[in-house]
């Protein structure tokens, strides 16, 4: 191993100790650059290096996985098949949208070497921060479950249907060992590993790209000219609603502490902030280029046709067989093939992704094996119920969909208000908390995702259910959810109305 990459042990301090942290000390790669001698100021970023930036690369392309999940590929080849080109733009935006709030989610890990689940246990009371916990759990559990069953359609296409689903869900089942294995050999191994089904999925679904040979202008002019109508306003929502992922945001800011960065010196946070930068959007951009692929392949093959409004995960590989044929290789393995990565690679994600939520609000210092297994059982009970249920019936899949996306876009609000409140605190940022503008900007970004996620809700159980009863849970449920948004919202208010007042109190004071 070359001297610049090796993991070596580094004192803690008693805090860290008394702590879950989301690595040991053990486990962070110390990053050693050839400039280190030359730099007399370390208040400064050192001069770029593509070393280093090498050495920073991985937390970015594991946080891109959950952009490239079986649910996001279900939206991808929905808005495709029923919107034809016209959301592109709309995807591009979301992705950005969706860096921004990853990026501020690496800045909270960096700044601070505690992740998102870490500060919302010691910044809000207990009985908010279990609530928090909760919703963090159950957004996890519902992407999970998305994930697992993805992995399951493709294990049984890949099987010619001799897997049913539910041995799909139980092989799945076992990726967390898989994870424990390769984590054992430190996280570069297991960044490696990631990069590899990431490659899997551009290069199957770049060759799907191929033999459906879409438009270019069509293309061009879907992700370069807005277009919205009446008719494409849920596959529209749903592009964005599957784009920001709340386990994804406790996910990235534990991720980046998995490199050693001192934090007394303002420079090698900075460089940090650096390269985790340019590697998430390096990560996002290609993500972005693979969610293009799926979109285009399902406009050119089946938009304005009768069965474009039928077309989900479970029969999409069937579809493309009957449209684009066999060949060397059938696009029907191909499908399989990408749609296999993207469940395994989100499913051991979503592992991880646990395991840090769980740690970090409960403090919970448990041996990984022993976390895992806990994480993993959250979920997969509940799918291995869902694939027994489920497993005769495509349209009931559809429908268990659209409810697992309901479950997430819920929980949106429980990760994206804490964060924007936490990486605006001084006392917690230190310099490094978001200005005026960036702070601005990334609200209203959070307010568009709710307002947006919002009206999905809305339009989801008007259209599900009706009568006494249900319209009074409903109600009763919406009161509740709205009054802890609003809680969430007024602490992020009244601590920065705080923080001013005693800032120009200080100020008086001191002129006097």
């Amino acid at each position: 191993m070359h001297p610049q990459e090796r993991e070596q042990p580094l004192l803690v301090d008693s805090e860290e100790e008394q702590r879950d942290t989301a690595y040991d000390s053990s486990e962070k790669i110390v990053i050693i650059g050839i400039d280190e001698a030359n730099v007399d100021n370390w208040n400064r970023a050192p001069p770029f290096s593509w070393r280093k930036l090498w050495l920073f690369t991985g937390p970015g392309f594991l946080m891109s996985i959950a952009f490239l999940d079986p649910g996001n590929l279900e939206g991808d080849l929905q808005a495709g098949a029923i919107a034809g080109y016209s959301l592109l733009w709309l995807l591009l935006w979301a992705t950005a949208m969706g860096l921004l709030v990853q990026l501020l989610a690496a800045r909270l890990g960096v700044a601070t070497g505690r992740h998102l689940a870490e500060l919302c246990r010691e910044e809000y009371p207990k009985w908010a921060r279990l609530v928090l916990w909760v919703m963090a759990e159950l957004a996890l559990i519902g992407a999970d479950i998305q994930e697992v069953i993805g992995s399951a359609i493709a294990i049984k296409i890949l099987s010619n249907g001799v897997i049913p689903l539910w041995a799909g869900v139980v092989i799945t089942a076992l990726d967390c060992f898989i994870f424990l294995f390769l984590e054992n050999y430190g996280v570069r191994k297991l960044e490696a590993f990631f990069a590899v089904l990431i490659a899997t999925m551009a290069i199957s679904f770049a060759w799907m790209f191929g033999k459906a040979k879409p438009s270019g202008t069509d293309l061009l002019l879907g992700i370069l000219v807005p277009k919205l109508s009446s008719k494409t306003i849920k596959q529209a929502v749903g592009v964005v609603g599957c784009i920001i992922m709340p386990h994804n945001v406790f996910l990235h800011s534990a991720l980046v502490q998995s490199r050693q960065v001192d934090r007394s010196k303002k420079g090698r946070v900075q460089e940090a902030l650096n390269y985790y930068s340019i590697e998430s959007t390096v990560a996002l951009i290609i993500s972005l280029v693979i969610n293009i692929f799926v979109t285009t392949v399902f406009a050119n093959g089946f938009y304005n046709t009768e069965i474009a409004n039928g077309i989900g995960l479970a029969n999409a590989g069937q579809y493309l067989q009957e449209k684009y044929g066999g060949g060397f290789f059938p696009i029907l393995y191909i499908w399989g093939i990408g749609l296999l990565a993207a469940g395994q690679s989100s499913t051991i994600t979503g592992t991880y992704a646990g395991q840090f939520i769980m740690g970090g609000f409960l403090n919970l210092r448990l041996k990984k094996w022993l976390r895992a297994l806990i994480t993993r059982s959250f979920a997969i009970i509940p799918t291995m119920t869902v694939a027994l249920i489920f497993d005769t019936s495509e349209d009931s899949l559809d429908v268990l969909n659209e409810w697992l996306n309901v479950l997430q876009s819920i929980q949106i609000p429980f990760a994206l208000i804490p964060l924007l409140f936490l990486v605006s605190k001084e006392h917690i940022m230190g310099t490094f908390r978001i200005g005026p503008v960036l702070k601005t900007v990334a609200w209203l970004v959070a307010a568009l995702v709710i307002v947006i996620n919002g009206y999905l809700l809305i339009d989801f159980f008007s259209s599900e259910g009706s009568g006494a009863v249900f319209g009074t849970i409903v109600c009763a449920f919406t009161a509740a959810y709205v009054a802890f948004i609003l809680y969430l919202v007024s602490q992020a208010i009244t601590f920065s109305s705080w923080r001013n007042l005693m800032q120009s109190k200080t100020t008086t004071d001191t002129q006097s």
